[in-house]
């Protein structure tokens, strides 16, 4: 699959800005599935970029807008190459990768994924709830299939409930939210269960009769570290693997590891606005 995104940020200041310093995580990673074919950002008023590299890896750009401004519009657009094939299904739990899963070293290394914050933290009383609900399954990877199935089966998408702070308790408390909702969720309980998990930030190609759900601007879903295979992207939101319409940016522990945009300005006191446009354009030509 190909696909062309274009996505477009537009802040409005009530007052002007004297300058500001911005980041932004929004070029499409690149892996063994996912090819990033070309990359462009322009940002009005004119700025220079510069790219570097957070600690999980994800492509950051930085720039700097020194004169003073009432409004700033960061614009990207992306091509990008596709093609996973469904495989979490055939994996078979060895006796191999169980030894591995329950190793000291194994623990040591994902460490990272596996700590909850304040994101991703649940009372025991809710993780009780869900793991009565699901059972006591020893496989790392059944056992990540029944809680997102589990999760799309209790939670309402709903845009209107929650917001970008709201945390795992409390989206689970509503059982409404958005992906970002569901996906802190299932981390903390995954998490909690000892499997190492992190959050992944892109975006969804829905299509016009696919049936898949999510945020018009972005979209985020699980990746499960599976011992002897690699990070397997699990999509809560939708009940589904994460395949060739899941195009990814970034991975971290939550979604403050991989916000798409961060910034300080001097000056400009008063509200602002953001307005968010994005387009997934799947492209027939090879």
């Amino acid at each position: 699959m190909k696909y062309e995104i274009v996505h477009t940020n537009t802040f409005h200041y009530e007052n002007d800005v004297d300058q500001s310093m911005n980041h932004i995580r929004l070029k499409p990673s690149m892996d063994e599935c996912q090819r990033l074919l070309s990359y462009q950002i322009d940002v009005i008023p004119a700025s220079m970029t510069k790219e570097s590299f957070d600690l999980w890896g994800n492509t950051v750009e930085s720039f700097l807008i020194p004169q003073k401004h009432n409004s700033l519009e960061v614009k990207t657009t992306s091509i990008v190459s596709i093609q996973r094939a469904p495989f979490i299904q055939r994996i078979e739990y060895s006796s191999e990768m169980k030894s591995i899963f329950h190793s000291k070293l194994f623990f040591e290394h994902y460490l990272p994924f596996l700590r909850e914050n304040v994101y991703t933290y649940l009372s025991q009383e809710q993780i009780d709830e869900v793991l009565q609900a699901i059972g006591d399954i020893e496989n790392p990877v059944q056992f990540s299939l029944e809680l997102m199935s589990y999760l799309h089966s209790v939670f309402t998408y709903d845009t209107e409930s929650t917001n970008v702070n709201t945390n795992a308790q409390e989206a689970f408390s509503l059982k409404k939210g958005v992906c970002q909702d569901y996906t802190h969720v299932m981390l903390s309980v995954l998490r909690k269960k000892g499997i190492p998990a992190r959050y992944v930030s892109g975006y969804l190609y829905v299509g016009e009769n696919s049936g898949f759900i999510g945020d018009s601007a972005s979209h985020a879903w699980v990746e499960v570290m599976v011992p002897g295979i690699g990070w397997i992207g699990l999509d809560p939101t939708n009940n589904v693997e994460a395949l060739e319409n899941h195009i990814r940016i970034g991975t971290g522990r939550d979604y403050t590891d991989v916000s798409p945009l961060q910034g300080t300005y001097r000056g400009g006191g008063g509200q602002h606005t953001l307005d968010v446009k994005v387009s997934v354009k799947k492209l027939d030509y090879l």
